[in-house]
């Protein structure tokens, strides 16, 4: 069997059943003005990885691999957003009102967009996800059993909130999950670094994690 050199060990590759799934690169969490800077983040952390994320969805592109997008956003008439979530984060703008690029983290806003050098090719997976993780309230589970697919590659933001959320809701599926590490971040460095170690601890007990590089070279050698 094919693997990649990822830690706590190698990942089991199955090259036809792979698909990436890169979790909320949104202008409203990267970009300055966004909601993510509203909040006092440095939104300069979320954009350094544009290459990265742009890199590792070229290998799967070019390998003929499924590319899977999300973004974190909610009815116009916010009937899927709870209040207990409406409520925290910045009392001055919230989830619903309006921002410097539209509304904020609503469906079809401007800032809900997907960065313009990340965006979805023509017969990708696009969801719309009103939870921190992707399976919540949307199809991507019928989407994934109905491409086989079985093993998840995960890039984006932030990665201790929707990144590990989703690989915790894939991993609870049963997919076997793999983080990118040059591809994913988070507005505090010390929170990525704590959720690679949860995520790999305990012989892989949510997933695995690898560079980019090793990855690129198991799905184009596989």
């Amino acid at each position: 069997m094919a693997e990649i050199k990822a830690e706590p060990f190698a990942f089991p590759l199955r090259r036809d059943k792979l698909a990436l799934i890169v979790i909320d690169m949104q202008r409203d969490f990267a970009e300055p003005g966004g909601f993510g800077e509203s909040l006092g983040n440095d939104v300069s952390r979320i954009t350094r990885i544009v290459p990265d994320v742009k890199r590792l969805m070229a290998g799967f592109r070019e390998a003929g691999l499924p590319v899977v997008h999300t973004m974190e956003c909610h009815r116009p008439d916010l009937s899927d957003l709870p209040p207990a979530k409406r409520n925290r984060g910045n009392p001055a703008l919230k989830i619903g009102e309006e921002g410097p690029m539209g509304r904020v983290l609503i469906s079809g806003e401007p800032g809900t967009a997907i960065l313009s050098e990340l965006a979805p090719v023509e017969g990708e997976i696009v969801i719309e996800k009103p939870g921190k993780g992707a399976f919540y309230a949307t199809p991507l589970g019928d989407l994934l059993k109905a491409r086989g697919i079985e093993q998840l590659v995960f890039a984006g933001v932030t990665t201790e909130v929707c990144v590990q959320t989703t690989m915790r809701e894939a991993n609870d599926r049963g997919y076997e999950c793999l983080l990118a590490e040059e591809a994913t971040e988070s507005y505090f460095p010390e929170f990525k670094q704590a959720a690679i170690a949860m995520i790999v601890a305990q012989g892989a007990i949510v997933g695995w994690v690898a560079s980019i590089d090793a990855i690129m070279e198991g799905i184009t050698h596989a």
